[in-house]
């Protein structure tokens, strides 16, 4: 499922009447709010939006940006925003909290299971649309992962476990 405001800038970029329809149906049907209510809850004038739905009129970019940003709001309110971890099943299993303090708020993660890049990418594209504000995944993925999706993306780094491998192996191979 496609963000909200990612359906209305594409519309945008499609002409005035196209964006003009989107808008109306998102703020009615997907939000399910009157346009004076958005339009409050936008920061933004309600006849300057009654001009954008009603007369198919082109809004200014800080409109526009005052637009997209309440829509993320509300939708991100109505999802739960959280943070996604894309991993092997294994990895994810090792996860023991599904929220985390941080500097006094708790943020939500969701798990992704992967087990190989065709999977990762579906992971990521999947989160994006669920609402995820960054993913967390390994390194050898995240070049892949940022060519799908515009969230922020943090990279494992488990320096203790990879010592750990590397002593395992050593002792193996009878180094």
């Amino acid at each position: 499922m496609t963000r909200l405001s990612t359906m209305l800038l594409r519309s945008a970029i499609d002409g005035d009447k196209e964006f003009a329809e989107s808008l109306r149906r998102i703020v009615h049907e997907n939000l399910g709010m009157e346009i004076a209510e958005f339009a409050i809850k936008a920061g933004i004038s309600p006849s300057t939006l009654y001009k954008a739905v009603s007369e198919g009129r082109s809004p200014n970019l800080r409109t526009l940006r005052s637009i997209v940003n309440c829509i993320d709001e509300i939708e991100g309110s109505t999802k739960g925003e959280f943070i996604a971890v894309i991993a092997a099943r294994f990895v994810l299993d090792r996860i023991e909290e599904r929220t985390i303090d941080i500097d006094g708020g708790k943020v939500n993660v969701r798990e992704y299971p992967a087990t190989n890049i065709e999977e990762v990418i579906l992971a990521a594209i999947r989160s994006e649309e669920d609402g995820a504000r960054a993913i967390v995944c390994a390194p050898i993925v995240v070049s892949t992962v940022e060519r799908f999706v515009h969230l922020p993306i943090v990279t494992i780094s488990p320096k203790s476990s990879v010592i750990e491998a590397i002593k395992t192996a050593a002792k193996k191979a009878s180094m």
